[in-house]
């Protein structure tokens, strides 16, 4: 196999990469991807780093023992703040792409100067966010708050038997933590912007949007994450030339250390997938 023909790994916490694999396969039609989702070890941003950085460094190990990848897109923000910059010296020859809250391009967006930036507890506590919080001091007043409980709320929204339960919590946590963080609208002080700063938030955005009104911007990473990820591939050479585009279910493999049925689930809902493209991952990870 040609280094280009190689898959694309991605990896998150759980169900929220899949958020971003959804970008990627759109911006990259002739790749292969293999997406892991740790579903066993899940949520990270309620972890320690130490943990966090541990399931890192064996998922990144199994995706290029077992399936060889060219690149990784670590499709996580807790997982990004905790461990990327342990990966890029350890393996200073494979493209690595991390995920970010998006402050800049909501700096960008605003107009009240006012942003309300939501995340994971991991997110919000780690050294990467305060630096990034740090380069754009001045530029807009940021509120930032923690969502405890809302991405594992999301992972248990797609389980057979959990998806009302969990959808009743999930809205319960939204309206809980949009209210703590003050008033959102156009008016003079008020949070005009919203940047998710977990991948998992995006598929809430339909109620998030509903509970904040049509006018505030929800802003995620995606998109960002895809054209770097092209980017990185270009500069290397190993961007895969061909043949013509087959269709998502042959271009994507998805495995799972926890439950395969919510896997399936939500890569049925959010992907389109068929259940045969998802699989149990490897018990020894």
């Amino acid at each position: 196999m040609s280094a280009a023909s190689r898959p694309i790994g991605v990896f998150d916490s759980g169900i929220g990469g899949l958020s971003v694999l959804r970008d990627l396969q759109s911006a990259l039609p002739h790749e292969h991807f293999v997406y892991l989702a740790d579903n066993a070890h899940a949520p990270y941003g309620e972890k320690t780093d130490l943990y966090v950085r541990q399931r890192t460094h064996a998922i990144t190990d199994h995706l290029l023992a077992e399936h060889h990848i060219k690149a990784l897109v670590v499709a996580c923000n807790t997982a990004t703040a905790a461990a990327i910059h342990e990966l890029r010296t350890q393996h200073p020859q494979l493209p690595l792409v991390g995920v970010e809250p998006a402050l800049k391009p909501a700096v960008a967006l605003s107009r009240t100067g006012h942003i309300g930036v939501i995340a994971t507890r991991g997110t919000v506590a780690s050294d990467k966010f305060a630096r990034l919080l740090g380069s754009v001091r001045g530029q807009a007043q940021f509120t930032v708050q923690a969502c405890n409980g809302l991405a594992l709320a999301i992972e248990q929204s797609t389980l057979p038997g959990s998806a009302e339960t969990a959808g009743e919590r999930i809205a319960e946590l939204l309206a809980q933590y949009t209210a703590a963080m003050g008033t959102f609208g156009t008016a003079p002080g008020q949070m005009d912007t919203l940047v998710l700063g977990c991948t998992h938030y995006v598929f809430v955005e339909n109620q998030l949007q509903a509970l904040l009104g049509p006018d505030v911007q929800l802003v995620s990473t995606g998109e960002a994450v895809a054209r770097q990820t092209r980017r990185l591939l270009e500069a290397a050479g190993l961007l895969r030339s061909g043949p013509a585009p087959v269709s998502a279910a042959q271009r994507m493999r998805l495995f799972t250390t926890g439950d395969l049925n919510g896997l399936q689930a939500a890569a049925q809902r959010w992907l389109g997938l068929p259940a045969e493209a998802c699989h149990k991952a490897s018990p020894n990870i």
